[in-house]
């Protein structure tokens, strides 16, 4: 089975990629580990990747295609993958598409998780990381015993820079911008679908199955 989740930050796309990805024995991809990863085992494209990066360039879209490409025609591939936020606009998608028939192989199913702007401005900027020991809190969700202190080593919280309110905002504005063609372009596939992402953990991953075995 091979899947394709995308949607706007902050939707729960990693911690359902890879719920879906375990349920279905498929490999879960994420491009920013798939990236990472390839950097670390210093692979020939993990290499170019560095070099664009060190640079502060962005990674090109045939570097990233190649990575996918070097994964799912990997032997633990065999029984398909979950590509966890990519393709993130149309050109990727049409490069996406035109790998894959090289090899005799298309996405099966092809989900959208939804949420409305407010309800990822809430979840976004609720939460707070411990500066010791990394451990992640939320205001709303799961909020620390003692206001500003770790529950797990009593180290002080605080809010990344990327999840203040302002930058969140601009992250979403990118990401509809990027976004609206690419929902053109799969929207008319038999393939697509959209599942409601507000709802709780249990609830919305109930949906991505209904969606995925429908």
């Amino acid at each position: 089975m091979n899947i394709v989740l995308f949607g706007p930050p902050g939707v729960g796309k990693g911690t359902q990629g890879l719920k879906l990805a375990h349920e279905f024995n498929i490999i879960h991809l994420a491009m920013g580990d798939l990236l990472r990863a390839a950097v670390a085992e210093k692979t020939e494209l993990g290499l170019k990747a560095k070099a664009f990066m060190d640079a502060g360039k962005l990674v090109t879209d045939e570097l990233v295609i190649g990575m996918i490409e070097a994964r799912i025609v990997a032997a633990d591939a065999v029984h398909g993958f979950l590509l966890d936020g990519f393709p993130r606009n149309v050109a990727q998608a049409a490069a996406l598409d035109e790998m894959l028939h090289e090899h005799g192989l298309k996405i099966e199913h092809i989900v959208l998780m939804d949420a409305s702007k407010e309800a990822l401005l809430q979840r976004l900027a609720g939460r707070l990381t411990c500066s010791a020991c990394g451990f992640g809190f939320h205001r709303h969700y799961s909020p620390p015993k003692i206001e500003g202190q770790c529950d797990k080593c009593g180290g002080s919280l605080y809010q990344r820079a990327d999840d203040t309110e302002e930058v969140i905002l601009q992250r979403l504005e990118v990401y509809a911008e990027q976004t609206a063609p690419l929902l053109e372009f799969y929207g008319q596939n038999e393939a697509f679908c959209k599942v409601n992402a507000e709802a709780g953990l249990d609830e919305v991953y109930t949906s991505l199955l209904a969606a995925v075995k429908g």
